[in-house]
């Protein structure tokens, strides 16, 4: 049975509310809502909410790190002895 939603051009408050995740999901064009024309409430809502995501991108990194970091960390593995070779083991072994 397919979910039917209510006509977007004549909702109301709750409507509109109970959408916005789905719109905020789809990056839909929320200033062609027509809801938004003429709710004040709904449009200061959606203005909040657009911009705390835009914060929220700024507590992110923003680039990867270099390939250099990479590099760098692939060489220090690989120089690394591994554990029970002889230059892993610092002490000489103990006699019984």
């Amino acid at each position: 049975m397919k979910e039917t939603r209510p006509d977007r051009t004549n909702m109301n408050c709750a409507d509109f509310q109970d959408q916005l995740p789905e719109l905020f999901e789809s990056h839909a064009d929320l200033s062609a809502e027509e809801h938004l024309k003429t709710c004040e409430n709904c449009s200061a809502l959606v203005r909040d909410l657009e911009y705390i995501a835009q914060q929220a991108k700024l507590l992110l990194p923003i680039h990867d790190p270099s390939p250099g970091v990479w590099q760098k960390i692939e060489n220090a593995i690989q120089r690394e002895p591994s554990p029970g070779s002889e230059q892993g083991n610092k002490h000489p072994p103990v006699q019984a």
